[in-house]
């Protein structure tokens, strides 16, 4: 009895000496203007990860906590970040008192960075995407650099389009199952509803999803997460748009268990900094949650944005000299206003429905539904029978008679005006007739609408033959849309468990089902009666669009030319541990997805007649995943972490089927991308100096990108046929490699007073030479009509692309940073921005760099006059000088009561310098001797096309904070 007795007094005594030894530390956390406590902002021990949140009264506490150096950092969406660098002993009991958080200028920052991240990069064979959407909740210095400061000059994120990173939204990935890239525009106008993002970097774990090489983005639209209160805005600007108004209002958690979020904006400009550029869209968010006790909450999202916006040319050089970098030939007059033809049309709402399970203490399940439905419309001209109507087409340019009329080439052409007539000019003849076709353009460089409406007329005479009005009649222009109308159900469940003290597990799966209605829609008749729904380059049953239904005349609202549906099923899995030590952490997952692609035929094209109706060949691919990391602490503030991620990725419903519009083709040999890469990272986290030095390498293998263009003087393979077609072009086996280095620095000289730095450097090439093929609607309609059986007979291979060491195109492949900013304890700040960048090149063609440019289509041989030097001059990659950017922020705010009035104000480019942000070849010139000619003459007419940046632009934006 003495001896258990014994027994259990030192039991106790150790028990109570241990207990004695527990390390805590919490805190109390309030809003520095209201004074109020914040709850559910997160702490986070930065040595575990382990993160904390504040209950109702604004407290944090960590238990446990190991001794020596920690840094515990405080933060949540809208506030400025709080670092506290600690040294824990045994049983130590710390307190950090009341922590003030301030909002963070960044949030008013992103309400700028409004232009690219809603803009469709890719219009217009531009071959450019933007990656400073996926940065907007990133507090990382160079990231910030990034979207902020270099993200209107198109910059790329290690040189990776976005398509390789992973946006979410509560979970649900965002990026479409068309092109992989996400629509920016379908929560545009929502910044202060958007706010709640979690960011990672490259191949980094996320609680939510695998990833990918670029990143993930997750955006969390919990209504019991907002900031309870109301805030309204205005702001003016002379970006994509002039005005912007928007409201929201969150109504915290109450005791009800009941939170919801209603947000609203309108955006709306009569023309944007290009020509013509017209602006109009609304957007609307309500989240709503009910808790039901400690365990359950269901969360309903719904977000609607409309946007409608006119595009803006890209544009030769010949053109910007005659009219300037701001000259948009997609517009005219109308009626005294200005309409411009090329519209985007975005209207796509989604509603999502959340379930969030409180397992245990440690184990949490989120489970989500989602359905996206609605229209994307791109609008254009079609014309039939009649002269092409775009105001930059060759024939309109002084270049066309510059570069054809010379005596030494001695070339016969239709004279300007004339009807059947041949004309052989001498050089005085050459200056006089580009002269006048110079000043007609000036004078009429935009559409003509008038004129448009004039051709779908025909004349009313009286016996006289006077003209005494004009009656409608078969419209030879009209004015319609490439739809697409698409409608995705997802549902996912995501897994979260702290297994340990020392390992947790993440998990989920997701299943996609998209329904894409793909068609031409008729928006306007132009004065016309009704258009014919028949291809005019061809004639009787080829010329058909729909054989199943010829001969048809279409009006307002009718399908033509083109309709199909494409058919996906997608679903995803994914499992994550991460383990964590005092010294070290390490993470390892893996993914396996498989996706499955059809296209259904609604239409029997006349082409195609045995390839176009009904479905096409299902094709599936399988892909799986894995990458790991390690971050291990040199000390409390200095840091290494790597990553690598080795992955295969199936390639998109775009690159599937190369020429969708018109038949049931898939890429022959079409297979998954590879894709590896990784990035080692040495990293400062001090009181004053904050910094990150990253160098990262990466590898896509296996890519197909498509593309469409009108090209003359193609060589087919056996050297012998010469077409000239509208074409779709397919480029496979695609090796691209990226590698640099990237810098971020931060140093608080003074409370006031902070410094920033950032840099990157890269290389991004070409790896290989991949293989192009030319889908040739044209040869396909000689060739089947004397072998109706063949499918296939539109397809081409041009063999191999000398493309290896070509530059990626579209990005600037070298930025640099250097800022200061100053924060007044009077609640007033300023701060400014110089930026260099360089080395973006062009997006070159393909198809120039095979064998077969070489080659005479009227011989089959090559030219005589080829010789290395000019081969090379004539492909040399073009790469746009680099250029100085200075920008400046600023902003103000007041407290009156409870409420917070201020005002964020920038001027980007100060200096209004002129820059390219990207451009691509033409491929008009499809072999040496056309090239040659036409970049001879010093103005060729199908020179490279290019997209300028915004010169000197202002962003001024007024809150009230209630």
């Amino acid at each position: 009895m003495k001896k258990t007795l014994l027994g259990l007094l030192l039991f106790l005594q150790v028990i109570t000496c241990w207990a004695q030894q527990v390390s805590q530390v919490k805190g109390t956390v309030i809003d520095s203007k209201s004074k109020k406590p914040l709850q559910d902002i997160a702490a986070t021990l930065q040595s575990t990860n382990l993160t904390v949140t504040t209950n109702a009264e604004g407290v944090f506490i960590f238990e446990n906590i190991a001794e020596g150096k920690q840094a515990i950092v405080v933060q949540s969406a809208g506030y400025a970040p709080k670092t506290f660098n600690l040294e824990i002993k045994s049983g130590q009991q710390a307190d950090l008192g009341i922590i003030s958080l301030e909002l963070d200028i960044t949030s008013e920052q992103e309400l700028s960075l409004i232009t690219i991240t809603e803009n469709d990069l890719g219009d217009d064979n531009s071959g450019s995407e933007n990656t400073a959407g996926l940065l907007q909740a990133s507090r990382d210095t160079y990231q910030q650099a990034a979207a902020f400061n270099w993200g209107l000059a198109r910059f790329r994120i290690r040189g990776l389009d976005n398509e390789y990173g992973v946006t979410m939204i509560n979970g649900i990935v965002m990026n479409k199952i068309y092109d992989g890239r996400p629509q920016w525009s379908n929560w545009g106008g929502l910044n202060d509803a958007t706010r709640n993002q979690e960011f990672t970097m490259g191949s980094a774990p996320s609680d939510y999803t695998f990833g990918g090489l670029l990143g993930t983005q997750e955006i969390n639209t919990r209504a019991s997460i907002y900031r309870p209160g109301t805030r309204v805005s205005f702001s003016g600007t002379n970006t994509n748009y002039s005005w912007r108004g928007m409201g929201t209002y969150a109504s915290g958690l109450n005791k009800d268990g009941i939170a919801f979020v209603i947000s609203g904006s309108r955006r709306w400009s009569t023309e944007g900094y290009f020509e013509g550029t017209d602006y109009s869209a609304n957007s609307f968010f309500a989240s709503v949650e009910k808790r039901f006790g400690d365990s359950h909450s269901l969360n309903f999202t719904s977000i609607y944005a409309e946007n409608s916006r006119g595009k803006n040319s890209p544009n030769t050089q010949e053109v910007t000299n005659l009219v300037g970098e701001k000259y948009n030939s997609y517009w005219g007059w109308q009626n005294g206003k200005k309409k411009n033809s090329r519209d985007k049309d975005v209207d796509e709402p989604v509603l999502m429905l959340s379930h969030f399970w409180k397992i245990s203490e440690k184990s949490t399940l989120n489970t989500n539904v989602a359905y996206q439905f609605g229209k994307i419309g791109n609008s254009r001209i079609d014309y039939q029978d009649a002269d092409n109507p775009d105001p930059t087409y060759y024939r309109n340019l002084p270049s066309y008679y510059t570069s054809q009329y010379t005596d030494s080439n001695n070339p016969e052409d239709y004279y300007p005006g004339g009807v059947g007539g041949k004309y052989i000019g001498n050089d005085e003849d050459i200056v006089r007739i580009a002269d006048k076709t110079r000043e007609d353009f000036k004078a009429n460089s935009q559409i003509d609408w008038d004129g448009m409406y004039t051709a779908n007329t025909t004349a009313i005479t009286d016996a006289n033959g006077n003209i005494i009005g004009r009656a409608p009649s078969k419209s030879k222009y009209v004015l319609y849309e490439d739809r697409t109308d698409d409608k995705l159900f997802t549902a996912n469940s995501i897994f979260h468990s702290q297994l340990t003290d020392h390992l947790s597990l993440d998990g989920g799966v997701t299943y996609k089902n998209l329904k894409s209605h793909n068609f031409q829609n008729l928006l306007d008749l132009l004065g016309g009666t009704h258009y014919d729904d028949i291809d005019s380059f061809y004639s009787g049953n080829q010329a058909q669009s729909d054989l199943n239904n010829p001969n048809r005349q279409v009006g307002v609202g009718d399908t033509f030319g083109y309709n199909y549906n494409l058919l996906a099923n997608t679903i995803d899995a994914f499992a994550q541990g991460r383990f964590t030590y005092s010294k070290a952490d390490f993470y390892v997952a893996a993914n396996y997805t498989r996706s499955d692609y059809q296209r259904d035929g609604l239409y029997r094209n006349g082409i195609y007649a045995n390839n176009s109706f009904g479905k096409s060949e299902k094709v599936n691919f399988d892909n799986l995943g894995f990458k790991a990391g390690t971050n291990y602490k040199i000390t409390g503030r200095h840091m290494l972490t790597l990553n690598g991620i080795y992955m295969t990725k199936a390639p998109t419903l775009r690159n599937t089927f190369p020429n969708a519009r018109l038949n049931n083709s898939i890429v022959d040999g079409l297979d998954s991308e590879t894709i590896y890469g990784g990035d080692l990272s040495y990293i400062i986290r001090a009181p004053k100096l904050k910094a990150r030095l990253t160098g990262f390498y990466s590898e896509i293998q296996n890519a197909t990108e498509t593309s469409f263009f009108f090209a003359e003087g193609i060589v087919e393979a056996d050297d012998s046929a010469d077409s000239n077609a509208f074409i779709a072009e397919t480029v496979t086996d695609i090796n691209k490699r990226q590698m640099g280095i990237e810098m971020g620095i931060e140093y608080q000289f003074t409370p006031t007073i902070k410094a920033m730095a950032s840099a990157s450097y890269g290389q991004y090439t070409y790896s290989n030479n991949p293989t192009v093929s030319i889908n040739n609607d044209g040869i396909a309609a000689d060739l089947i009509e004397t072998n109706p059986g063949d499918v296939n007979t539109s397809v081409t291979n041009f063999g191999q692309a000398y493309l290896k060491d070509y530059k990626l195109p579209g990005m600037p492949q070298q930025a640099y940073s250097l800022g200061i900013e100053y924060r007044d304890p009077k609640f007033w700040w300023i701060g400014a921005n110089g930026n260099y960048l360089a080395s973006n090149y062009i997006d070159v063609s393909a198809l120039l760099r095979t064998d077969h440019f070489l080659i005479n289509p009227e011989t089959g041989y090559q030219f005589g006059e080829i010789t290395d030097t000019r081969t090379r001059q004539l492909l040399k990659q073009e790469k746009f000088d680099g250029f100085f950017l200075v920008n400046l922020t600023g902003g103000k705010s007041w407290k009156i009561g409870n409420n917070t009035f201020g005002f964020f104000a920038s001027i980007n480019n100060l200096f209004d310098v002129s820059y390219k942000t990207g451009g691509f070849e033409q491929a008009r010139n499809a072999n040496y001797r056309q090239l040659n000619q036409d970049v001879s003459s010093g103005t060729p007419s199908f020179g490279p096309r290019y997209f300028y940046g915004y010169g000197r632009t202002y962003f001024v934006n007024l809150y009230i904070n209630l």
